[in-house]
């Protein structure tokens, strides 16, 4: 089939985050210029650049309570920092407790039973027990075409990684099983990993 975005799809469901997928999912925690912490799970998040670190969401919907966003973009706005923390397949419940569209001024690392951490290098919470988490400096927010979409840029400015996860010198995936966003209602967890070499390796 074809179809134009712009003319409706015809199916039951949308396929469009389902072709783009499996996704990384990037578990953002956030703090408003009050002191409160929030968390929120971000589907449309990967890594964009090496030197420096950098990484992007995207909010793609609004809140009642906030301008035209959602507490993360409104939090990071504000006060110019967040944290992109990694999710394992252990911690899915969780991650998925954190989606629910909580007040602003709800915690959701205590709603939902998280364990959080400072951060070392910027003013923000952290999941505790994540397989690995980014402390990011807010780089700029872009609006994008709709109504609330926004794309979030920041650069890594610390890096946490769980000892566990780490082999030979190398960050195994496979230790903590990543979880990935697919579309609809489905999500994947990565088990097994190869390795391709370029051709001019």
């Amino acid at each position: 089939m074809f179809y134009r975005p712009e003319d409706g799809h015809g199916l039951a469901h949308n396929p469009f985050n389902a072709i783009v997928s499996p996704r990384p999912i990037g578990w953002v925690s956030s703090r408003d210029s009050a002191g409160r912490n929030n968390l929120a799970p971000y589907s449309f998040f990967n890594a964009v650049a090496y030197v420096p670190p950098q990484v992007m969401f995207a909010s793609t919907s609004a809140k009642a309570d906030q301008d035209g966003t959602k507490d993360s973009v409104a939090n990071i706005r504000d006060t110019g920092v967040f944290c992109v923390n990694i999710v394992e397949y252990a911690a899915r419940d969780a991650m998925n407790a954190t989606s629910e569209g909580f007040a602003s001024d709800v915690d959701e690392f205590e709603r939902a039973g998280i364990a959080s951490a400072p951060c070392e290098t910027i003013d923000c919470a952290r999941v505790a027990d994540a397989p690995a988490a980014l402390e990011c400096r807010l780089t700029r927010i872009i609006d994008l075409p709709g109504e609330a979409n926004k794309l979030v840029l920041g650069e890594v400015t610390g890096v946490h990684i769980r000892d566990t996860c780490l082999v030979d010198g190398r960050f195994d995936v496979t230790r903590f099983q990543a979880l990935s966003r697919l579309g609809y209602r489905d999500y994947a967890r990565v088990t097994d990993v190869f390795e391709l070499k370029r051709p001019d390796d």
